[in-house]
Formats: structure tokens, sequence, C-alpha cells
């Protein structure tokens, strides 16, 4: 589920698509043994949706999106959660850094494909991104521009529009100006690009490491250890154990934000990132071509990133909210049903070697040696969410909530 596979996979679909020519329809090929009829289910119309919009996909990504299709997951997750906690009127869908407005995007299909289920709930989606550029990006791939983009750069929200699929849609620069209410916040791969202060344990206590020039090689830059304490050292625990440890500020700013709504209003947050539970130290690293360079080595050149420390951000959460995980890829797959569906896919299959490749994605997918535990996912969800407490939200509800949450436990798959 790494944005850097998706995006490499993303690059491989494009130049394959440039290569087909449009008379291409695949009539060369068979299926096998055809059934006399084609069930139209969630998966197909979803299917359906992307090839009618980028074109036809690989062999490659069609068993990809069949057998695991994060966007369809995180959209189900979302769902199940609203259901669970009496399907409110309406709710807001709340992406922290959405990139190119590709996931977000995906997710709003499945919220299509599923309208029969929200068809009484009115959606709108709030996108916090700084970068004009990448606005633009997103309101390219969310709206199409089929009707104009509202636009105010002076205002805490700087451009307005509606999706392909009718939602409204915002854009602010801030999460604090996205309006509060009952929401469902997500954070994909967000947290690891927020800027970490690094500390080191020395004799004299804790010391920061800082940048500096190479007094060897004055266009070099290097390493060094702060002379002195820094204020940014009130951020590590007193019963800190490790000898090297990285914080963000930014990131607990930002969770002390989410708790504190959803506290108010309900609703949930998904975090799903790289990540620890406080027992890493030295992540900070950087990457260049999706291979590993030297973070200090033509600046500017490279993504940088760091692990997301989240027992960190429990902590910030801690008397607020409820929060469950982090888990593993491999579990919150295994719990949101990929063994099913990949019985069901390997049962209806008679060729050797698509079994074999639909073993082998699910083993990149699941092994923990692989992504199986390079990936987290992590939720902040209101305290009655997880204590059987009544829905708040509809004075007509009787039940109280489901226990269980989706992907953090596991379900009873019929």
């Amino acid at each position: 589920m790494s944005v850097l596979v998706r995006s490499g996979l993303g690059l491989l679909c494009a130049v394959a698509r440039g290569a087909i020519p449009s008379i291409w329809r695949g009539k060369y090929f068979s299926s096998g043994n055809e059934p006399a009829e084609n069930p139209v289910t969630p998966m197909l119309r979803h299917l359906i949706y992307k090839i009618k919009s980028t074109g036809p996909i690989t062999v490659a990504e069609y068993m990809k999106e069949v057998l695991t299709n994060p966007a369809k997951l995180l959209g189900i997750w979302f769902i199940s959660e609203w259901m669970a906690t009496g399907k409110s009127t309406a709710f807001q869908l709340v992406e922290l850094g959405p990139g190119r407005g590709t996931l977000v995007g995906d997710i709003l299909r499945v919220f299509t494909q599923l309208g029969s289920v929200l068809k009484n709930c009115d959606i709108s989606v709030h996108l916090v991104e700084v970068s004009q550029k990448l606005s633009e990006i997103q309101a390219l791939t969310l709206t199409e521009e089929k009707v104009p983009l509202e636009r105010n750069a002076g205002s805490p929200v700087y451009m307005k529009g509606v999706t392909k699929s009718g939602i409204p849609v915002s854009w602010y620069r801030d999460l604090q100006d996205v309006p509060k209410g009952y929401s469902f916040y997500l954070a994909h791969e967000f947290f690891d690009v927020l800027p970490v202060h690094k500390f080191q344990k020395t004799p004299q206590g804790w010391r920061e490491v800082f940048v500096d020039i190479d007094p060897q090689v004055s266009d070099k830059l290097r390493f060094v250890l702060a002379p002195s304490a820094t204020p940014a050292e009130a951020f590590i625990q007193h019963d800190e154990t490790r000898d090297h440890v990285e914080v963000c500020p930014d990131a607990g700013v930002i969770i002390e934000e989410l708790s504190e709504r959803i506290a108010l209003t309900g609703g949930a947050a998904l975090v799903a990132d790289y990540g620890h539970d406080g027992t890493r130290t030295d992540t900070f690293r950087g990457f260049c071509g999706h291979k590993l360079h030297d973070v200090l080595i033509a600046p500017g050149t490279a993504d940088l990133t760091a692990d997301v420390d989240f027992s960190y951000l429990r902590r910030m959460a801690q008397g607020k909210v409820a929060s469950v995980g982090p888990i593993k890829q491999h579990t919150f797959l295994k719990n949101m049903g990929i063994d099913v569906r990949l019985k069901v896919l390997l049962d209806k299959s008679n060729e050797p070697s698509v079994r074999q490749q639909l073993l082998q994605g699910y083993d990149m997918l699941m092994n923990p040696k692989k992504m199986g535990e390079r990936f987290n996912f992590f939720a902040l969800l209101p305290h009655q969410r997880l204590q059987g407490g009544r829905h708040q939200r509809n004075a007509r509800q009787s039940k109280p909530f489901a226990s269980l949450v989706a992907g953090f436990s596991e379900l009873a798959w019929q």
C-alpha cells in the first residue's frame, strides 16, 4: 500500500496504455470458461469505472485491484465506522496531505458504488493542502473541472469545487480551518514526512542532533551534537530507555486537534503509515528514484522521511479519545478479509500461472519480511465507540455502538 509502489505501478501502467492502439479491444484473449451471466459485483463496477476513466489496465494491476484494492478497503472502513456509530445523516471526509488526489478519488468511487447504503447521507470532502500546485492537480483529478472552481486566495477556504460524482469539495491550508462537524479523517503516508527533532543520549544528558557544515569540505554537510540542551528536549519522555529518539511536535499538535474534534463531534481518524510503537531509533532517511539516498547529499533532490512513532501519537490523544493500533499491514488486511478473497480467487482459477501470481502478490503484501510489517494502521475513535455507549447524535438510536472496529478486530466473514 506504499505510495512508492502505487506510483511506480501507475507509471508502468501509463507507459503501457500509451502503447496500446486505439482500436485494441482485447478480443484475442479468453478468460476461460465464461459463465452464462456475469454478476455485477461492487468490484466489477469499480473496475469498469476505472477503465472508463483511465483506459485498459494491465493484468498485474487487475490482480492487485481484485485481491486487495487498498482504496476499496479504506472506503469500506469509513462506511463500516459510519454504520457502526448510527448512520449519521451527514459526514465530512477530510484528508490530510492528499497528494495528487488519487486515493480520495478512489474512496469516493467506492462511496458511489455503495450509493444504496449512503443514499440518505450528505457527504462533503475537505482537503488540507498547503501546496497550490498539488491542489490544482487534486482538483483536476477529482472534478475534471466540469463545474468551474471557486478560488479565493485570501480565504481559509482557498478553493471550492464539485467532484465528478456531485460531492462538494473544499481546500484548506490548515486543519483548524476545516469546519467542525461529524467527520472521518484520513492521514495516509502523511505523518512520516513531517519534520522530526533527533536526539542522542550522552553522558551529559540528551543532546539534539544538528546539521552543520563540514569544516574539512566547505560544500559538504554533516551531523553534529548540540553543545547543550535545546527546547525540543521537553518532548522526550522522562522514562525513555532508548539511546536515540526522534520526536515530531507537529504530529503531536495535529493529533491533539483531531482528538478534540472527534471528542466534540464524533467520527474517527485513520492513520496509515510507516512507523513503530516507540521501539525504533534512527529512522531518518532519504529516497531518490525509489532508492535509499544519503539525506545530507544533494539536498532538495530526495524525499525525506522518518518513521512515525505511534506511541507518541497515542500519548497525545490520551484523555480525549480512544485509540486502536498500531497494527501491521498483514494483520489489518487479514482482518479485512484478504484471506477469504484469496481463497475465492484461487478456487475460481484453473491456470497455474495465475494462481502462482496471486500467491506471490499475497506474499508481497502479507509476508512480515516484505510489506507485511512495514506499514501500520492506527485509529482515533470516541471513547464510547469502544465502551458500548449509546449513540449521542440520534435520539432515536437505542442500540449501543458495535465494539469491534473493522481491520483492528478479527471479524466473522460469512
